[in-house]
């Protein structure tokens, strides 16, 4: 249901992602753009091409028009767009996040909130099986859903042997802009911070 269903928070309405884009460095009720993400994890596809964006996509999609583009020049000549975080590390986090989180806690969804120094995203549920964060980013494997986890990497949406959190998040940060991603464990939630400058991260 979660990965292929069209409609899967009719059986479990904690899947999902709750987005929010915020003006400023704190949460606030004026908000730039607030959505319900919502659908199968996967995109699906008919006889004649693509049918829905998956959650992954459709987030991507809400985290593009929600921040800000800057305009370099690439070898010195070519125009080339640069956002404020790599994709890499933005679907990692995530997929990451769909992937892992604790689907018993039914009363809440992935959070993800964009504000003007950071982006966040939220996934219910500590961290299974002894992983802490430190672990994590020495690439160290960890495996709540693993029959989501396989799917996913079949797809191409997770990295090989459990090497997205390093590879994917933490260098891509630091080779985009010089930070390091903040990953916490705070009780029944685990929370990736990606900074959007050095003077923040």
């Amino acid at each position: 249901m979660l990965l292929f269903c069209a409609n899967p928070n009719r059986f479990l309405p904690q899947a999902g992602i709750d987005a929010v884009a915020y003006p400023g460095k704190e949460k606030d009720y004026a908000a730039k753009e607030r959505l319900s993400i919502r659908g199968p994890m996967t995109a699906l596809f008919g006889s004649e091409g693509l049918v829905e964006n998956g959650l992954v996509e459709q987030t991507v999609e809400f985290i593009r028009r929600n921040t800000e583009v800057s305009a370099g020049l690439a070898d010195g000549a070519r125009r080339e767009e640069r956002w404020l975080y790599p994709e890499e590390a933005i679907r990692e986090a995530i997929v990451n996040a769909l992937v892992h989180r604790d689907y018993l806690l039914s009363g809440t969804t992935v959070e993800l909130s964009i504000y003007k120094d950071r982006l966040e995203v939220v996934s219910p549920g500590r961290l299974p099986n002894g992983i802490t964060p430190q672990r994590m980013i020495t690439g160290c494997r960890l495996a709540r859903n693993q029959l989501l986890k396989d799917v996913m990497r079949d797809y191409g949406y997770l990295e090989h042997m459990g090497m997205g959190v390093p590879r994917k998040i933490v260098k891509e940060m630091q080779k985009h802009n010089g930070t390091s991603p903040n990953l916490v464990e705070d009780e029944e939630r685990f929370l990736v911070s990606l900074w959007n400058n050095k003077d923040n991260g």
